[in-house]
C-alpha cells in the first residue's frame, strides 16, 4: 500500500443533520463537536438541526463544514487511520491546517468562522453565484468566459469540470452557451461568486485577521489550493489569496499522487471530492467518510488493503 492523503470537504457539502450520527458513536467525534462549541455555541445545533436556508449562509456553512470534516477525521483517527500528507477543498484548507498541526482547532475554527462571515457580507453586496461547467476542456471554458466582463473560471476540480463564478444573470447567459456547445452547466449551492474578484474585500479584511493567528509546526506535508504545491510557513500569504484566486484542485492531485498517495480519503459531508478524484485518476483507491455507513465502510477498506 502507498500513502495516505487525507482530503477536507468544503462548501456546497453540506447537507441537514451532517454529522450527527458519528458524533453520537463515536467519542473522539463528539469531543470536535464539544470543542467547536465552546468557541461557537451554536455549530452543533446547525449541523445537527439547521435546515437547508440556515446552513446555505455562508457564515454557517463554513464552521459547520470545517467542523464535520475534523469530525470524521477524529473517528478514523481513533481507529488507528492515519495520513501521510493533507489538503481540504477552499475552506476544507483550513481543517487540514489544523489536522497537519499549524492550526488548533480553536484557532482552525475561529478563522473559519470570520473566513464565512467575511465572504457571506460580499455576496451580500452582489447578485451573484457559481456554476460547474461539465463535458468541455479547461481551455474553452476559459475562452467563453473572456466573453463576459463578470464571469471567472475558478476552481479546476478534474478533466472535463470548471467552477465559474460571478454574475447570476451571465451565469445563465453561459448556461445557454454550454449547452449549444454540448456541455452542461449546473448551478452550485452556493451564495456568492467565491475564489473571484468580488471577494477582494473578504480577502482584505482576512488577511488582517490572519495577522493575529498563530501557526505552529506541521506534522506532514500540507497541499495549497493556491500553488497545488506543499505549504511552507506562508500561510497568512497563500490563505488570503485562495480567497479570490482559483482553486487547482487537479494539479493538487496530480501532485499528490506523483509523491506516492495511491489512497485519498474524503472527510466531511458529501461525495464531490471522491468524484472529482475518480476522475483524475481511476486507478488510485478513494473512500470517504461522512456518517457511520461510510467510517464502516472505510475502515474495511483500508484496513484489508494494508
Amino acid at each position: 500500500m502507498g500513502k495516505i492523503a487525507f482530503v477536507f470537504a468544503g462548501q456546497g457539502a453540506q447537507t441537514p443533520g451532517m454529522g450527527k450520527d458519528v458524533c453520537e458513536a463515536v467519542p473522539a467525534a463528539a469531543e470536535v463537536f464539544a470543542k467547536a462549541d465552546a468557541v461557537r455555541e451554536e455549530t452543533s445545533r446547525q449541523c445537527f438541526e439547521a435546515d437547508k436556508a440556515e446552513l446555505m449562509e455562508t457564515r454557517n456553512t463554513q464552521p459547520c463544514v470545517f467542523t464535520v470534516d475534523l469530525a470524521m477525521a477524529a473517528a478514523l483517527e481513533a481507529e488507528g487511520i492515519h495520513a501521510d500528507m493533507t489538503a481540504g477543498y477552499s475552506l476544507g484548507e483550513l481543517a487540514a491546517l489544523v489536522y497537519a498541526g499549524p492550526l488548533t482547532m480553536e484557532e482552525g475554527l475561529r478563522l473559519v468562522s470570520e473566513r464565512g462571515r467575511l465572504m457571506q457580507a460580499c455576496s451580500e453586496a452582489h447578485e451573484t453565484g457559481m456554476a460547474a461547467v461539465l463535458k468541455l476542456s479547461d481551455e474553452v471554458v476559459e475562452g467563453m468566459c473572456e466573453k463576459y466582463p463578470d464571469l471567472y473560471p475558478v476552481n479546476f476540480n478534474s478533466d472535463g469540470q470548471v467552477s465559474v463564478a460571478g454574475d447570476k444573470e451571465q451565469l445563465q447567459q453561459l448556461r445557454a452557451e454550454v449547452k449549444a456547445a454540448e456541455g452542461s452547466c449546473r448551478i452550485l449551492n452556493v451564495s456568492g461568486a467565491f475564489h473571484s474578484p468580488y471577494m477582494n474585500e473578504a480577502a482584505e479584511a482576512f488577511g488582517e485577521v490572519l495577522e493575529g493567528a498563530e501557526f505552529g509546526e506541521k506534522t506532514m506535508p500540507v497541499y495549497s489550493n493556491r500553488t497545488a504545491e506543499p505549504y511552507g510557513d506562508d500561510y497568512r500569504t497563500l490563505l488570503k489569496e485562495q480567497i479570490i484566486n482559483p482553486v487547482y484542485w487537479k494539479k493538487l492531485v496530480r501532485n499528490m499522487i506523483a509523491e506516492g498517495v495511491d489512497t485519498f480519503i474524503e472527510l466531511g459531508p458529501g461525495k464531490a471530492l471522491t468524484s472529482m478524484i475518480t476522475r483524475i485518476d481511476e486507478n488510485v483507491k478513494m473512500y470517504r467518510v461522512s456518517d457511520m455507513e461510510t467510517l464502516q465502510e472505510t475502515l474495511e477498506g483500508v484496513k484489508n488493503n494494508a
